[in-house]
């Protein structure tokens, strides 16, 4: 069974509800169960500020409600591989290590991951 981790753009656009009817029913699907994230999606999502205090509160519940993914010595290395390598912003190469070293496939809208051949990543429309 395929394993996913959510990028923090892909929280913000479901609860938007900005997806084709076929990918909020996919991501619907994975978050029903225990959704992970990497703990760089935890920080960004909490830092967020809403004028919405329900929604921010409906973030806070799915953050707090999900598997979150901490960095190890497994994580850090690949991510100093993946910046030593290509150009890419360290919070990216965080989500992107933790993606791989965990063999799970990236929920994410960032095109920038495309970039990253050893990456499996899934684009919602």
């Amino acid at each position: 069974m395929e394993k996913y981790l959510i990028d923090s753009n892909i929280i913000s656009g479901f609860f938007s509800e900005k997806y084709s009817e076929k990918s909020m029913h996919l991501i619907s699907e994975i978050i029903g169960k225990v959704p992970v994230i990497p703990v760089i999606t935890k920080i960004e999502a909490f830092s967020w500020v809403n004028s919405d205090k329900g929604k921010e509160m409906i973030v806070r519940e799915f953050i707090n409600d999900s598997k979150i993914l901490n960095l190890s010595e497994d994580i850090i290395s690949y991510c100093i591989k993946l910046r030593r390598s290509r150009k890419i912003k360290t919070p990216d190469a965080i989500i992107a290590a933790t993606a791989i070293v965990n063999g799970m496939t990236l929920i994410s809208n960032d095109s920038e991951f495309s970039k990253i051949k050893e990456l499996k990543v899934f684009s919602p429309n």
